[in-house]
């Protein structure tokens, strides 16, 4: 097996890869780190959670640390764009932690916060500079960043910058970088009009692929419950109180949608937050610092958590609304089973849904699992939800020893099922006079069903 001392980096980084717990590189790490040490080109896609920061965070450092020592202001060398906050903040977070040992500085900026504090850690001199499209620009139009001096330039999950319209912003600051830099380009995917923007920014790269796209962690575990919607609140409250449930991401459609579950979770025992756009940058990074301590042990978001979200033991996604678009599915559930653990992802599907659950199966080239509640009989997708009574299925049984009705296999290291009591084991709830679990009984009532910017960048070199 690849040690990292292979990989022929500096003793001051192997030191604080150590001290970071890290002992073995990634396939992502073994693959990129020695062409970007190289001076090439990447152009690279990992699933979600395989280490793609280090792989480019360390040779950038590496190669910036054998640079001749800066006389006088330091400027930005380095320029890492990410999509949002929290990936920013965790690219800066590696960035420290990985060049503690070396004389290389560095700073994040992002929105949603006052630009005093970046604004003046800027002006006193970094090396590598990690931020959000947005506040860089901001920022550069007050003639505070300059970047005549960066020679290394990485845009992270570009598909999601693509995803969020951040294109146009992009180009912008691409075009006040040198054309004589190393670019490298990261992604959970490698769609067309990404291949075709890495060919308008990147020269002659190499292609790093380590997982095709859409596929989807091997660790995870995947079962679908068939619900009606007034089924899934009802569901959820038993999913969660399960005693292996230690840590779980619930992800929604909307914000409002975020908020609704999370009130309705807390008229239980079980202790929720949310976090989306809408909450200020503090309040959203309280509620992950309490999710990552364990303070909080259900973090229900809107997809604004699904990238970069890097919280150690999630056990548990749940999808109470299944996405719209099959990466975001991929995204969603690779939240759990990083850094070699195993995960659960349960995504909870009503009528209006099937299609969108059809398309992910397609795209991962899988029938993810149902199972049926205690008691009820099976009766398959035919007919749509005849389990909508009982409000869900029964999944398949834990470690390995899957039914005889059981359409995938069962990893045999993953956790066991949590198989939700049948519906007369507790009392219903009052949703107006606090906690207890409701029945699985729903009502049968289904709601109403309420080119890319191409901009050329002139060629470099």
């Amino acid at each position: 097996m690849t040690s990292f001392k292979d990989l022929n980096l500096i003793p001051e980084l192997l030191q604080a890869v150590a001290e970071e717990g890290y002992t073995s590189p990634t396939p992502i790490q073994e693959k990129a780190i020695p062409l970007l040490l190289d001076g090439k080109d990447v152009l690279g896609c990992a699933q979600t959670g395989t280490g793609k920061t280090a792989a480019f965070t360390l040779p950038i450092l590496q190669r910036l640390a054998a640079e001749p020592a800066i006389v006088g202001k330091r400027e930005p060398r380095c320029l890492i764009l990410a999509p949002t906050r929290e990936l920013a903040q965790q690219i800066g977070d590696s960035v420290t932690a990985y060049g503690r040992r070396t004389a290389i500085t560095g700073t994040t900026i992002y929105g949603g916060v006052s630009q005093g504090a970046q604004a003046r850690a800027v002006r006193a001199g970094v090396d590598v500079l990690v931020a959000t499209p947005g506040r860089l620009l901001d920022l550069m139009g007050q003639a505070i960043v300059p970047l005549n001096s960066v020679r290394y330039l990485v845009l992270d999950e570009a598909d999601r910058m693509l995803d969020m319209g951040f294109l146009p912003d992009v180009l912008r600051i691409v075009r006040k970088v040198p054309l004589r830099r190393q670019t490298m380009l990261f992604s959970a995917t490698l769609s067309r009009e990404i291949v075709e923007l890495a060919k308008e920014l990147l020269h002659e790269p190499v292609r790093v692929d380590v997982a095709p796209s859409s596929t989807t962690v091997e660790r995870v575990r995947q079962v679908v419950y068939h619900v009606s919607r007034n089924a899934k609140g009802p569901l959820l409250d038993r999913l969660v109180a399960m005693p292996d449930v230690e840590r779980a991401l619930v992800f929604t459609r909307t914000k409002r949608g975020a908020n609704q579950v999370v009130e309705r979770l807390n008229l239980g025992p079980i202790r929720a937050d949310v976090m989306h756009a809408d909450r200020g940058q503090s309040a959203r990074e309280k509620s992950l610092e309490s999710f990552k301590v364990g303070t909080t042990r259900v973090l229900v978001a809107t997809d604004i958590a699904s990238r970069g979200l890097d919280v150690d033991n999630i056990t548990h996604v749940i999808n109470f609304d299944v996405p719209d678009e099959p990466d975001a599915y991929v995204h969603r559930i690779g939240r759990t089973a990083r850094a070699g653990a195993h995960g659960l992802a349960i995504t909870l599907c009503d009528r209006e849904e099937e299609g969108k659950l059809a398309a992910i199966e397609k795209a991962i080239r899988l029938k993810i699992p149902e199972g049926e509640m205690p008691g009820k009989a099976a009766s398959g997708r035919a007919g749509g939800h005849a389990g909508a009574k009982a409000g869900a299925h029964t999944p398949a049984a834990p470690h390995g020893h899957a039914p005889a009705h059981a359409h995938a296999p069962v990893h045999a290291h993953a956790p066991a099922y949590p198989a939700p009591p049948a519906p007369d084991a507790a009392p219903a709830r009052d949703e107006r006079h606090g906690p207890g679990p409701a029945p699985l009984t729903a009502s049968g009532e289904e709601p109403k069903k309420v080119g890319r910017l191409r901009q050329r960048h002139p060629r470099r070199r």
